[in-house]
């Protein structure tokens, strides 16, 4: 998945050691804007202290993220984590805002017309003998 905007925010980097491998690892968290009618937000996280230096992501900066998105559960709660594994750097497409009165929705297309020898609903059955339901099913 990808997302173009503009970087908002650049949280500041974490870093520790794994307790199950003993390695030092180092995650950086960032806030990209998506512009449009109604701009909308997403964090992500880059993970690997040799990645954060090489997209050397800065504020106000024009990107595309290429992301994978993954669940995971801690103490019963259910946490999204999106992690970018590669940044494009280039102008964000700018989304214009619709004129006044338009929906931000697609038209919809036209449904064809009835097949004027198919009835749209089937013939009416008579109920069972004996029976007081008038359902027919």
């Amino acid at each position: 998945m990808e997302l173009s905007g503009r970087i908002i925010a650049v949280l500041p980097a974490n870093s520790g050691v794994s307790q199950r491998t003993g390695n030092s690892w180092m995650s950086q968290e960032y806030v990209i804007e998506v512009p449009g009618q109604y701009p909308r937000k997403c964090l992500f996280r880059i993970f690997g202290e040799d990645r954060i230096k090489q997209f050397n992501i800065q504020m106000n900066e024009d990107v595309t993220v290429q992301f994978d998105i993954d669940a995971h559960e801690y103490n019963g709660r259910w946490f999204n984590e999106i992690r970018a594994y590669n940044i494009v750097r280039g102008a964000a497409p700018v989304v214009a805002a619709p004129e006044a009165g338009a929906t931000p929705f697609p038209p919809q297309q036209a449904a064809p017309a009835p097949n004027a020898n198919i009835a749209p609903f089937p013939p009416a059955q008579e109920p069972a003998e004996g029976s007081t339901d008038d359902l027919p099913f």
